[in-house]
């Protein structure tokens, strides 16, 4: 099976994006793994796949899969991608692209600077629903981890999110607490873990060490998830500048039930083919 592809990337965030409308592509854990690996594979993050709407309401389906083989509900820099991919290649010539994922529908806008503005939905804070497990909702949670207390914010941004608020990004223990809070027991599907600081109610620092994937350069979910969460404190404003290892975003949230909104840039690095 010979596929074509194409290297794409958000804030450094990078992705292997598939046509899955005008070929046929099935890919095993396996053949997603060796994809992701970057010294045997063509190297990435997640991949993506462009499908063929599932409902009337939306103009392609969106999946998503980390570089570990697993699948996944929400990117939010991968659906950046995705709208810059569709418009780029020809399979739309709109400016607003309505799409489905597992997490639900989004919609993205492209913005004449060729920055992408997303629609992410409402942040999910029920417990239940993230899933997490506990009592009822609260805007920050205790937990222990590794014999360590800590607390957390805990939002779904489609998918699952910690959010810890540190001094110092640069001096967090992502590679010891990432992992761990990653796979604790009280997160039922794992979860990506984020370390925030704050520089000013309009402005964070922040790192997100993702299920399946580690650290990566950039997360826009869990940009999205560190506002929420900051505003839930009540330390945050409405719009805030994310800066994130490998660029920046700008989110805004007014709070609520309200939409998320990401906006932040998307590029091509380069096509190829590959034989699986």
């Amino acid at each position: 099976m010979r596929l074509q592809f194409t290297k794409m990337q958000g804030l450094g965030n990078d992705f292997v994006v598939f046509d899955a409308i005008h070929q046929k592509v099935d890919l095993t854990p396996e053949q997603l793994r060796f994809l992701a690996d970057r010294r045997f594979g063509v190297g990435c993050d997640q991949i993506l796949l462009v499908e063929p709407a599932r409902s009337e309401n939306t103009d392609f389906h969106y999946r998503i899969f980390n570089a570990d083989g697993s699948e996944v509900e929400q990117c939010g820099n991968g659906a950046r991608c995705f709208a810059r991919f569709v418009h780029d290649k020809g399979l739309s010539n709109e400016k607003v692209i309505r799409v489905g994922t597992a997490g639900g529908d989004i919609q993205l806008y492209l913005e004449d600077n060729g920055w992408v503005r997303v629609d992410m939905g409402s942040p999910t804070l029920q417990p239940d629903a993230i899933p997490f497990v506990a009592d009822g909702e609260q805007p920050v949670y205790d937990i222990e981890v590794n014999g360590q207390p800590l607390q957390i914010g805990v939002v779904s941004m489609g998918n699952p999110h910690a959010v810890l608020l540190v001094d110092d990004v640069h001096e967090a223990p992502v590679e010891t607490l990432g992992p761990a809070l990653e796979s604790h027991a009280r997160f039922p599907r794992r979860v990506n873990v984020g370390f925030m600081a704050i520089r000013s109610p309009a402005e964070i620092d922040l790192r997100v060490f993702e299920r399946g994937a580690g650290e990566t350069l950039a997360c826009g979910t869990g940009a999205c998830a560190a506002v929420v969460s900051g505003r839930q404190r009540g330390l945050l404003a409405e719009k805030v500048k994310v800066h994130l290892p490998g660029g920046d975003l700008v989110v805004c949230w007014e709070g609520g039930r309200s939409p998320v909104w990401m906006s932040g840039p998307a590029a091509e690095v380069f096509e190829g083919n590959i034989k699986l």
